[in-house]
């Protein structure tokens, strides 16, 4: 506990408050030699010491450092279980494949190595891709799961199946322009290197 207490005086001694007041402080001396302050130089010193303590900027906690590359491989993770959970469901052929690619080309996207590192840079593709995994991928299996299970019990209305495979087809979609745009980014920065080596090759 004295260690603790230790501690934190050592930390208001290097305070910017601590700072901001000793300045003013010696300002008060410096008027208290001058003639200025008179017989009540301690109340002018802890005057202005406390006036400099109360106006100097509040000392700032640094963020945390976050690594984007932790949160792909909790995704990877992620992606392992669900496609676990996935294995041990009985779905329609088509829609089977149809999951099966989408899985594989969101493993595709996570796998280490310079892929994630470009997937990494753009928090949106990260978001969209999380967002499929844990959320919208687990909610269309299981919703066609349960809606089975009526349609059995009432036949008719809206096949079960066509509903799955268009959530897959639309998450395809959406996965594919992820893709693209990271594409996107790297044809960008190809051509930005070789405008620069022309650039350099004329001067």
């Amino acid at each position: 506990m004295a260690t603790s207490r230790a501690t934190g005086v050592l930390k208001y001694l290097e305070s910017k408050k601590n700072l901001a007041g000793s300045a003013c402080g010696v300002a008060g001396l410096a008027l208290t030699l001058a003639g200025v302050a008179g017989a009540y130089w301690p109340v002018v010193v802890a005057g202005l010491y406390g006036a400099g303590a109360l106006i100097a900027p509040p000392e700032r906690t640094a963020p945390p450092p976050f690594d984007p590359r932790e949160e792909l491989g909790v995704l990877r993770e992620d992606l392992g279980r669900l496609r676990a959970y996935v294995d041990g469901v009985e779905l329609p052929s088509g829609a089977q494949e149809a999951l099966a690619g989408l899985l594989e080309l969101y493993g595709a996207l996570l796998e280490p190595g310079w892929v994630a590192d470009v997937l990494v840079t753009d928090p949106e593709a990260v978001h969209a891709v999380s967002r499929a995994v844990r959320q919208d991928v687990p909610e269309s299996v299981d919703a066609y799961n349960r809606t089975r299970w009526w349609s059995r019990l009432t036949p008719g209305g809206e096949s079960p199946e066509r509903h799955l495979e268009r959530q897959l087809g639309l998450l395809r979609e959406e996965a594919e322009r992820v893709t693209a745009d990271l594409r996107e980014t790297e044809a960008r920065r190809q051509q930005t290197h070789t405008a620069y080596l022309e650039e350099r090759g004329r001067s």
